[in-house]
């Protein structure tokens, strides 16, 4: 499960916006989300990359050294690198909720899945950084194979992700540790849900 304290992805996703998209979230629906960053520093940045089921049970997190020519291309190599580890470590038709810190990288995503699934959708054309063109025909890719998938802004500073990007000396460690493939627990089927205690007494017929 997620530390103390800290929120799951899934809380997280719940209360951020999906740029582009004007209705909420149906997060009950998601499997597993992701949270990716990148960052550029002159002196080397790195990539991170966090990945729970929707109960909050750690999938994989990673810290990889990088050395992007600037911000932009970080991000963009952060998500292909998030969606290629969560797309090997989920079944076909997998439904993903996807968390970033950047506003144009997570319209464009949510642009790309929108009009993937209605070929009569018109939407804003996207622009990717040029240096980032080949990343994004890797993102495009993965986002076309998830069941289902949307991208949510959150701020740097509530990104799990963002430490693991900005300190890969630090926190190279996460890169050990051991393959998992974790199932969230199946979902509750609300027939079967127990009443809060103001109706457990009352007639079935209430």
């Amino acid at each position: 499960m997620a530390a103390y304290g800290r929120p799951t992805l899934r809380d997280l996703f719940d209360d951020s916006p999906t740029p582009h998209i004007a209705h909420p979230p149906r997060t009950h629906h998601r499997e597993f989300y992701v949270a990716t960053d990148g960052s550029f520093r002159v002196a080397g940045g790195g990539l991170g990359v966090v990945i729970e089921t929707r109960d909050g049970e750690r999938v994989a997190r990673l810290s990889i050294p990088d050395d992007p020519p600037d911000n932009n291309v970080a991000e963009y190599r952060a998500l292909h690198l998030g969606l290629d580890v969560l797309a090997a470590r989920t079944p076909p038709g997998t439904r993903v909720g996807v968390l970033v810190d950047h506003d144009s990288l997570a319209a464009n995503a949510n642009r790309t899945v929108l009009a993937a699934r209605r070929s009569d959708w018109r939407t804003h054309p996207v622009s990717i950084p040029s240096a980032s063109r080949h990343h994004w025909r890797g993102i495009q890719a993965r986002l076309r194979e998830f069941g289902a998938c949307r991208v949510a802004r959150i701020p740097s500073g509530e990104n799990p992700a963002h430490p693991l990007a900005n300190a890969p000396d630090q926190y190279g460690h996460v890169n050990d540790e051991a393959n998992r493939c974790v199932r969230p627990a199946p979902r509750i089927d609300r027939r079967e849900e127990v009443p809060p205690p103001s109706r457990a007494d009352r007639p079935a017929s209430d």
